[in-house]
């Protein structure tokens, strides 16, 4: 076996793993979202789609930033949240986060959090999957999963996140309000997945490109606050999935907080002997 094929292996194994531990609390498979496609604007909220577009620009520019994020799923009268937390460096386009599981439904003792490593085009994951050796990780090539790894993993990538709104069709200008004692402007708006991935960095291309062909709408509604610099700090994004088993609708909202920004984010990828290239099993 080649080392491509290796790759392309791993990539498949890793994705079975999350999508059967991470994402299958709530039974989710192939997915979708819905939205709309308008412009609006005000004098006090400036041209929201410009606005928008440029709001990842600006996270490049502020350099590195600390993170929190939630997804929260509901299928079925069953609901769970997945968060996480830690830095990332929007130049370098690298993060670090540690993302704690529901837990189990049986009510076993809690899950070990893991760690999510963030790069473009890849997830390295440790403490995921059944059989790995606790100082391993798991590489996932996010070009192959069918939503880009905007819901898969348990957590957006908060780059990637930012990206998605470079996709905005349409953007309302709601006013200002707060987000963790932050003064910010609040906007709500549809973004195109297929027009993110065109205006996306090199990394983020194919994954919201595979995200767009993934998911049963290309379409994404959306919350976003922009401090006065014009930088994310709070997005959510609303996705519907429909679960593969039982056709029944899955409703998922993903969240990411962005504060302190300028905090050192220094993530350190895993060489190649560090990477589990056995079989990984389904917990």
């Amino acid at each position: 076996m080649t080392g491509r094929q290796r790759e392309r292996r791993r990539g498949r194994t890793g994705a079975a793993v999350l999508a059967a531990g991470v994402v299958s609390a709530v039974g989710l498979g192939a997915g979708g979202c819905a939205g709309g496609d308008a412009v609006a604007g005000d004098s006090r909220g400036g041209d929201a789609v410009v606005l928008l577009h440029r709001a990842a620009d600006r996270l490049v520019e502020a350099g590195s930033s600390k993170a929190r994020t939630s997804m929260e799923m509901a299928a079925g009268g069953t609901r769970v949240t997945i968060r996480g937390a830690g830095v990332y460096d929007y130049r370098e386009r690298l993060g670090r986060l540690r993302v704690l599981l529901p837990q189990d439904p049986a009510g076993a003792a809690g899950r070990r959090p893991i760690t999510e490593l963030l790069a473009p085009g890849a997830l390295f994951m440790k403490n995921r999957g059944a059989g790995v050796p606790p100082d391993k990780w798991v590489r996932v090539d996010t070009r192959t999963l069918s939503d880009g790894n905007l819901v898969t993993g348990g957590a957006t990538d908060p780059f990637a996140a930012a990206e998605v709104l470079r996709g905005t069709r349409t953007a309302t200008y709601l006013g200002r309000t707060e987000v963790a004692g932050t003064g910010v402007r609040h906007y709500r708006g549809t973004a195109d997945l297929g027009d993110a991935a065109k205006r996306a960095s090199e990394g983020n291309r194919g994954p919201l490109r595979a995200a767009a062909k993934g998911f049963a709408t290309a379409e994404v509604p959306f919350d976003a606050y922009l401090d006065d610099e014009g930088r994310i700090r709070k997005v959510r994004h609303r996705f519907s999935f429909v679960n593969g088993q039982d056709k029944s609708p899955v409703a998922v909202a993903s969240t990411t907080l962005l504060y302190d920004f300028g905090a050192p984010a220094r993530v350190r990828l895993p060489e190649d002997g560090d990477i589990y290239a056995g079989r990984i099993a389904e917990e």
